[in-house]
């Protein structure tokens, strides 16, 4: 189910609606869970879901969502809005681990500090749990933020979902005190680190199943460099889907959502079936 970029028109047709996902929250009590940062002793958290009834002994697909700017941990877990939703949902009908960190919340932009945290937590989730498979995701500087961090450990991530997000943050012009801050200065300071998490120019890492949501009115986070890259994986992934409403600002609906989700996990677990 990949989708052909036409040269004049950056936009999908979905040819087939996808069904609303039914079934009843099933998820266990959250777990609030603390740990100590590897790379500076800090105390950071992260939230975890398990889908009811959870066997330990089985092994079990994760699926992390990256909450937005000026957000925490609780945003992926608590919120109705459609990422939120949408990402939960698909993690439960397919009985995944659902997992939502800190990075440094509330603002990171998936910084150094914030990345050397996720690899902790995903190599703790490792020695905690039997997992599989790793579906990264999120929304805004989540959406970002999945996508930096997947073009920097394509080894640790079988599939991502970048909602709203921005592939270029040389280009990118907002939030920039917040970004300084965690890139450890400005870009004509660290012209290689902001390049270094821009994903534009490592099209090649992001081999992995990946979808991608964009809004053509999108103002917060303007859709051009993701778009851009869409173009690139085109030609190099064939496991690509690209949702872009020409009409759409910075949100991805509930359906838009499952469906970003459901290619992606889809893909990974037929994947892991191979195996």
């Amino acid at each position: 189910m990949t989708n052909k970029l036409r040269p004049s028109i950056l936009a999908i047709v979905v040819l087939a609606a996808v069904a609303p996902l039914c079934a009843a929250e099933r998820w266990g009590p959250p777990q609030d869970v603390e740990f100590r940062a590897e790379l500076d002793g800090s105390v950071q958290r992260y939230v975890e879901l398990l889908p009811e009834p959870f066997d330990p002994a089985q092994e079990s697909h994760l699926l992390i969502g990256l909450h937005g700017h000026g957000s925490d941990r609780w945003q992926y877990v608590r919120q109705e809005r459609g990422e939120c939703r949408g990402a939960r949902d698909v993690a439960l009908k397919h009985g995944m681990i659902f997992l939502s960190p800190d990075y440094r919340a509330p603002d990171s932009w998936m910084g150094p500090a914030a990345e050397a945290d996720l690899v902790q937590i995903l190599r703790a989730a490792r020695t905690r749990r039997r997992i599989g498979r790793v579906v990264l995701g999120g929304g805004s500087m989540g959406g970002t933020s999945a996508l930096i961090f997947a073009a920097l450990h394509p080894d640790l991530v079988d599939g991502v979902v970048s909602q709203n997000g921005t592939a270029n943050m040389i280009e990118y012009d907002r939030f920039q005190d917040s970004i300084r801050r965690w890139y450890g200065g400005t870009k004509q300071a660290r012209p290689d680190e902001y390049r270094k998490r821009s994903p534009e120019f490592a099209a090649d890492k992001l081999t992995m199943p990946i979808a991608l949501t964009t809004g053509g009115r999108d103002t917060l986070v303007p859709p051009d460099s993701v778009l851009r890259l869409a173009g690139q994986l085109e030609k190099s992934n064939p496991a690509m889907l690209l949702l872009h409403r020409e009409q759409g600002g910075h949100a991805t609906d509930y359906d838009d959502t499952v469906r970003a989700y459901e290619f992606v996990v889809q893909r990974v677990l037929a994947q892991d079936r191979k195996r």
